[in-house]
């Protein structure tokens, strides 16, 4: 449906991408259709039509609901039998332990059970593996220590890919349930229900959930299975915060159910309902409504922060607790340690910039950045990656290697480009000692004696396929504005077709021939623009993380000249006002 001319005739923009029309001429009707017959306005039907919304569909695409959206559970391979398993669990009051990863999804997927359990009085006991000394996922000592003390032992957010350490389990008199969402890695864990909508024989068609999704459509079937039995289960739906979080913070698809737990879930967060995400809410210095926005940016990276330099359990005690001091107490502990970790990054980005920068002058550059040293905290590669993915527009790697020689690192990756396949391959190689993750992220394990030879892996087997994403880079157009259209009254209509993000992207808008009237770098590099249209309005726009980048010279060097510009458009909150606020992603000169 996109058209194929260049948009205003941009065949490269100052970022090196052509612009096209998300609508051609076909979808330009079907999109007056909607607006003739009144479903939707002019523009929010031009942007539902390019999200591929049918004219049936639109009314159930804007208003989101788990009733139509909630997969039958049963459609996931194992999930009955993990839903018994837990029921009978809570029926008969077992002893729960839950294993779960270090990120904000493994830390909302422990939360989620370990809540559920609290309405039956069971406290349960809740393992998050520390980033440097155990790595990713479950090991066997842990799984060992955690069979002593709990007769059932469930993994959120892992697992999939751990048959030695869930035997280990097994062995020392503890069943083991797994709900995950990661890529299948090879065998599976034999004896135990996998409840993975990734694994190579289920059919769902849901691998676009987060794993706190998994744990909320498996606790959907332990409800069922309860009520059954005569017990009252949790109200789920209050717990919709925590998923919406997971959700938005693991940047998986917002599409289909994902799109309802996070509408619906963002209702629940800002009743302030969680007295974690509350205390994040205020550490954070929010004031306004809670968005997609806060959640990953704001409240996400808090709560990462005590995996990646701290105590890894930090996010998961406070999305479980209901005491408010305690959970101020973990919030600002998790506030500081974020600040400790900006800290680091910003070291650590100056070494990683100048390491990739010297990778692209040969050449073309490798299809793969791995940035690497023997100083760096590993709990802050993957931000790192997601710097240089930002950069460069091609997957990254940041590997922090240690004194003996071994080294964990994270790596991201762009649209269109299977990094966790590309993982998978490099440990079948042998060239990782393990390694895993899915499309858009993945995690490593490796020898330092072994890196020129996984870049030469990479460059064999990633080559072709980034240079053709490279080539076929477009930024896609919603439609032209000039200054006076960027009002609060089109964002209000423009957040009916939300949440953003992943699978559903903001609506992006030009601004065409429009004046740079002034530009100014303020904190962390940002760029504060004013822009005037040809009938002299002005307004103010942004460009985060300007400073050294090719959009930010051109900025800088435009003062007083007429460009097209490309962006989004957002709600600003500043002492009590709301400003209808545009933000730079691109420019083409006019």
């Amino acid at each position: 449906m996109q058209s194929s001319t260049p948009f205003l005739g941009v065949e490269r923009s100052i970022t090196g991408q052509a612009w096209f029309a998300r609508l051609d001429a076909r979808g330009e009707a079907v999109a007056e259709r909607l607006a003739q017959n009144q479903v939707a306005s002019p523009i929010l039907a031009r942007i539902l039509v390019g999200r591929e919304v049918s004219h049936d569909d639109a009314a159930r695409y804007l208003n989101p609901t788990l009733r139509d959206l909630l997969p039958d559970p049963a459609r996931f391979t194992d999930m009955d039998q993990a839903a018994r398993r837990i029921a009978d669990a809570i029926l008969t009051g077992e002893k729960i332990a839950i294993f779960g990863d270090y990120d904000v999804d493994g830390a909302a997927s422990s939360a989620l059970i370990a809540r559920y359990c609290q309405h039956f009085g069971i406290s349960a006991e809740i393992y998050i593996p520390d980033r440097i000394f155990e790595g990713y996922g479950p090991n066997v000592e842990a799984m060992q220590q955690l069979a002593a003390r709990a007769s059932l032992i469930i993994t959120v957010d892992c697992g999939t890919n751990s048959a030695a350490p869930i035997a280990a389990a097994k062995t020392a008199g503890a069943d083991v349930v797994v709900l995950d969402h990661h890529q299948q890695g090879g065998a599976l864990p034999e004896g135990v229900p996998v409840v993975n909508p990734n694994r190579e024989d289920d059919l769902s068609g849901e691998g676009h959930l987060c794993a706190a999704g998994v744990v909320f459509i498996a606790l959907v079937a332990v409800s069922a299975l309860l009520r059954g039995e005569g017990r009252k289960p949790p109200d789920l739906l209050s717990m919709l915060d925590i998923v919406a979080l997971a959700t938005i913070a693991d940047v998986v698809p917002l599409k289909g159910v994902n799109r309802a737990f996070v509408v619906k879930g963002l209702s629940v967060a800002r009743a302030g309902a969680n007295a974690g995400i509350a205390a994040l809410t205020r550490v954070s210095r929010i004031g306004e409504p809670l968005n997609p926005y806060h959640l990953g940016f704001m409240i996400g990276p808090r709560i990462n922060a005590g995996g990646r330099i701290g105590d890894a359990a930090l996010g998961a005690r406070l999305l479980v607790t209901n005491d408010t001091i305690e959970a101020d107490r973990i919030a600002m502990e998790l506030d500081a340690l974020n600040a400790e970790r900006q800290a680091i990054e910003a070291n650590m980005l100056v070494q990683a910039l100048e390491e990739a920068e010297a990778e692209m002058a040969r050449g073309d550059g490798p299809p793969v950045i791995i940035a690497a040293h023997d100083q760096w905290h590993p709990g802050v590669a993957g931000i790192l990656a997601s710097r240089l993915k930002e950069r460069f527009q091609r997957p990254a790697f940041a590997i922090a290697f240690n004194l003996s020689g071994g080294g964990t690192g994270s790596g991201r990756s762009i649209p269109g480009f299977d990094l966790g396949k590309l993982v998978r391959n490099a440990v079948d190689a042998g060239l990782l000692i393990k390694g895993g993750g899915h499309a858009m992220a993945a995690g490593v394990t490796m020898e330092k004696a072994k890196l020129g030879e996984l870049r030469a892996f990479f460059e064999e087997n990633a080559a072709k396929a980034v240079a053709l994403l490279a080539s076929d880079r477009a930024l896609i157009i919603d439609g032209a504005l000039s200054a006076e259209g960027v009002r609060l009254e089109l964002i209000d209509d423009l957040d009916k077709a939300g949440p953003y993000g992943t699978g559903n992207p903001a609506p992006v808008f030009v601004l065409p021939s429009h004046k740079i009237a002034h530009a100014q770098y303020f904190s962390a590099g940002h760029l504060r623009v004013t822009l005037a249209s040809q009938r002299g309005l002005q307004i103010k726009t942004i460009l985060f993380r300007a400073a050294g980048t090719i959009l930010g010279d051109f900025m800088m060097k435009s003062i007083g000249l007429t460009v097209h510009l490309a962006g989004t458009i957002s709600r600003n909150h500043w002492q009590g006002r709301q400003t209808a606020e545009f933000r730079v992603i691109d420019a083409a000169k006019a």
